[in-house]
């Protein structure tokens, strides 16, 4: 299966990495993506966050692979960072500063809800392996896990969704990794407080195991075989943990994790690793630095075999930041499918659709949107319209009811005066 390394940055472009290479195959303009601001859904598309350096609004940016610059523009009430998409690639969630979390419908990009479990910014959105819940952390170390249906049926209300609310870390939540080998109710956490976390869903909040590093940690992927995990830490180190058993009960008693430095404390990039992620058949590493610098590691030797980026495509080493680091997997392409000129990429498509079905596709999405787009504009003129006759009918009606009112007002006191000049005349 080919697999795609891509990274986004505050700066931007977002580069694509060939997984077996290291080449850049792609470039994608227009989009200034934080920390946590990238996903890929299930349809194919690259979902990016964007901050507009000139105005600080909030979008997020849709691609297609096909072409370098952005495909539909996603106006949002405030500027988001994380992002995570459902399994069926339908919704897409967004983290806020304001501590909101909105769902969108795809590919409309119409906002669902908006629920708002925090008072300070989302620093990390995880959806859970299967899909049925969505954990959040915050700025100030407070996870939430929240039923995902819950922000996704719009028949429902969004009073109280919360599942789980609690005072996990002391500092700032960077990042989560579920499905650990113990059971898919497992999680960890980690933070600026420089713990990762373990935690058990299954009974209530258990708290399983707590490992310290020596520094912040914003980056976590468990091995292929998930008996340990690797780390990537602010002092641009990368740490192996080792798990010295594997079984429930065991890591429940407080049995210790190893902790190894991969590169034996030599090799380190020169800012914090923002990102992890394991590629060739978990036989490679890659970690991504806040430097811009984007390594591949043998993680069996803990040696650096290849640095990404320095190619005939970028020129150079890029200098900018890396705000996230993804791998995307296309079972339908070949190696020979990717373009080598720093373009879109021919031929990949998580979706399994070809080049001209996904394109076709893209068309018609387009084309419904625009007829959606004047049947809304139609539907409101009508409603205006119906909006200002029922105003205009009650006006009306008004000034006929003040207008009968006085005419039997008129009429009482005729018909009063007509009764005192009887009296008169009888006596």
């Amino acid at each position: 299966m080919y697999e795609i390394i891509l990274t986004s940055s505050p700066e931007g472009p977002m580069i694509a990495f060939d997984a077996s290479t290291g080449a850049t195959v792609a470039l994608f303009t227009g989009s200034r993506s934080p920390c946590r601001g990238l996903m890929v859904t299930s349809q194919g598309f690259i979902a990016a966050s964007h901050v507009s350096s000139n105005t600080g609004t909030g979008s997020i940016h849709i691609y297609n692979w096909h072409t370098p610059t952005v495909f539909q523009n996603i106006p949002l009430p405030e500027p988001v960072a994380p992002l995570a998409a459902t399994l069926d690639g339908d919704f897409l969630f967004a983290g806020g500063v304001s501590g909101s979390i909105h769902s969108l419908s795809l590919p409309s990009g119409d906002i669902i809800k908006t629920c708002t479990p925090y008072s300070k910014p989302v620093s990390s959105l995880h959806l859970s392996d299967d899909g049925s819940l969505l954990i959040s952390g915050n700025n100030d170390g407070t996870i939430v896990v929240i039923p995902s249906f819950k922000l996704v049926d719009d028949s429902s209300t969004c009073s109280d969704p919360i599942l789980h609310k609690w005072k996990a870390h002391s500092d700032s939540v960077t990042c989560f990794n579920s499905g650990i080998c113990i059971h898919t109710c497992t999680f960890v956490s980690c933070s600026m407080d420089c713990t990762c976390k373990f935690w058990s869903l299954s009974n209530g909040i258990t708290l399983m195991r707590t490992v310290t590093f020596p520094c912040a940690i914003f980056g976590l992927v468990m091995d292929s075989t998930e008996s340990g995990f690797y780390a990537g830490g602010s002092d641009g180190f990368v740490y192996k943990g080792l798990m010295k058993v594997g079984n429930r009960k065991m890591l429940e008693k407080g049995k210790a994790y190893e902790l190894v430095n991969l590169g034996n404390k030599t090799k380190s990039h020169d800012g914090s690793i923002m990102s992890l992620v394991l590629v060739n058949e978990g036989r490679n590493l890659v970690s991504a630095s806040e430097d811009g610098s984007v390594w591949m590691w043998d993680v069996e030797k803990g040696e650096v075999i290849m640095v990404l980026g320095n190619d005939q495509i970028l020129g150079r080493r890029s200098t900018r930041s890396i705000g996230d680091m993804i791998v995307v997997k296309g079972s339908n392409v070949t190696k020979g499918n990717a373009s080598s000129k720093g373009g879109a990429i021919s031929g990949f498509s998580s979706s399994g659709l070809s080049d001209e079905e996904v394109i076709k596709t893209l068309m018609k999405i387009t084309e419904l949107g625009n007829v959606m787009d004047v049947a809304v504009h139609d539907k409101r003129r009508a409603i205006d319209m119906l909006e200002s006759a029922i105003a205009m009918y009650e006006r009306l009606l008004r000034l006929i009811l003040k207008e009968v009112t006085k005419a039997i007002e008129e009429a009482d006191h005729e018909d009063e005066d007509l009764d005192n000049k009887g009296k008169k005349d009888e006596n």
